[in-house]
């Protein structure tokens, strides 16, 4: 299929299509180059976030002595929690309203910059917590004005946060993971420093380079934006819009890295180049996605994570049960393809050239198994978990899993296809193991 056909509107579909990117830096070093941008932005006393793990390394130290350098005062908040809840929000957002704070800088993963994203927000714009979360889980009002200046700087290759003006978390209440999303949340300037990801252990290298394989392959293979409804004010575009020829352009190259280096990057620390492009790959992905949305397996993923019991993933923070972000998101993915596949094959199929699988004899009716089964192969040369149950979950999961997950319509009707809560039921069975 031509590229422009998929976007072919009909009836009362959108023509157009609105790019939102942030101003970046990439390149070994730059996190130095922190304290001239916050002069530059005008800022004087910053809410610096992290993690209690980021706090003892090394890349907190360049960014305050750069800070203080540019006569910027800052005060740490190092209580993030690593996959954030709506209480961890609302206590980084009480430090942020507690002192007079004229930006904000995050040194860490997605964790990190998510939640400076939310602390922002609700210290500039006070409201009852869920008011502007997706709906129809919270209100979904919009954010009334622009938010104080931002500098993300990701210690992770994988979530895109930085680029991105999504901020994940945990819904305590209804143990699955929600959103809060304006395009006023990107932050202001993103610092992506590769030499950072020299620290990172193998386990959190799998994950986050597999959630951003997942951001692209999602944008490529999303309904694409002239299938949903023009809403006849520009303003009111949706900042996930569906596929698009700009994110098309971004997913490429960002499965094309990814194909390429993601092993590679597990399994060598030492391997800068992998390493380097990975981050790259991860800053583009979180950029196509932001603008296209993802739909499936991160539809899936929230209630994955949501429902966890006793699991707990080598590398990460030991002391709460837990199944990272990008480990729920592709754990879901092989099914989810051989779902989606009928729509869209010739993306499937694209997508599966793009990671490097083996073409040869492939045939639109094979896309979905041509893709799944690449994917699993990935999984196995990294060292990931087989599938649903290696985390803790069983058949008779399927269920709670389907009504965890089917509340999130956000990103689910972002699917090429129409999806039932049988559809749900049965990718979750199938995503029960893979090998």
């Amino acid at each position: 299929m031509h590229c422009c056909q998929y976007y072919m509107a009909t009836g009362e579909g959108d023509p157009s299509f609105t790019v939102d990117v942030p101003q970046f830096t990439f390149g070994a070093g730059c996190l130095a180059e922190s304290g001239a941008h916050a002069k530059g932005l005008g800022l004087k006393r910053v809410a610096l976030f992290t993690d209690p793990r980021v706090a003892r390394l090394p890349h907190i130290d360049t960014v305050r002595k750069s800070l203080t350098s540019a006569g910027v005062d800052c005060a740490v908040y190092d209580e993030v929690t690593v996959e954030p809840t709506d209480a961890s929000l609302k206590a980084a957002a009480k430090f942020a309203s507690a002192d007079r704070f004229d930006g904000f800088v995050s040194v860490g993963g997605g964790s990190v910059m998510d939640t400076c994203k939310a602390a922002n927000l609700y210290a500039t714009y006070p409201a009852d917590f869920l008011a502007y979360v997706n709906a129809p889980i919270g209100g979904g009002q919009p954010v009334p004005g622009p938010l104080k200046p931002h500098i993300a700087c990701p210690t992770t290759s994988g979530t895109g946060s930085e680029c991105t003006g999504i901020a994940i978390f945990d819904l305590l209440s209804m143990k699955a993971k929600t959103g809060l999303m304006s395009r006023r949340m990107i932050p202001t300037v993103a610092l992506i420093d590769p030499l950072v990801t020299r620290t990172l252990p193998p386990t959190i290298v799998a994950a986050s380079g597999f959630d951003a394989m997942s951001h692209a392959l999602e944008s490529l293979t999303a309904r694409p934006h002239a299938a949903r409804s023009r809403t006849g004010i520009a303003s009111q575009r949706p900042m996930n819009q569906g596929a698009n020829l700009w994110s098309d352009m971004g997913a490429r190259e960002a499965l094309r890295l990814i194909g390429q280096y993601l092993v590679r990057a597990v399994k060598d620390p030492a391997d800068e180049e992998a390493r380097a492009n990975m981050m790259y790959a991860a800053m583009v992905a979180g950029m196509t996605f932001s603008n296209a949305g993802c739909h499936l397996p991160h539809g899936m993923s929230y209630a994955v994570s949501g429902l966890v019991r006793e699991f707990r993933a080598p590398d990460y923070p030991p002391e709460e049960p837990m199944v990272p972000h990008g480990m729920s998101v592709m754990l879901n993915a092989p099914a989810v393809y051989r779902f989606t596949a009928p729509a869209c094959p010739d993306r499937h199929l694209e997508g599966a050239q793009c990671l490097g699988a083996d073409m040869r004899g492939a045939a639109p009716a094979d896309a979905g198994e041509v893709l799944a089964k690449h994917l699993i192969k990935m999984m196995q040369a990294t060292d990931f978990p087989g599938g649903l149950e290696y985390v803790g979950y069983s058949a008779s999961d399927v269920d709670a899993l389907t009504d965890g997950a089917y509340p999130q319509q956000r990103v689910i009707k972002n699917a090429p296809r129409d999806v039932s809560k049988d559809d749900l039921r049965g990718m979750f069975r199938n995503a029960m193991r893979y090998w």
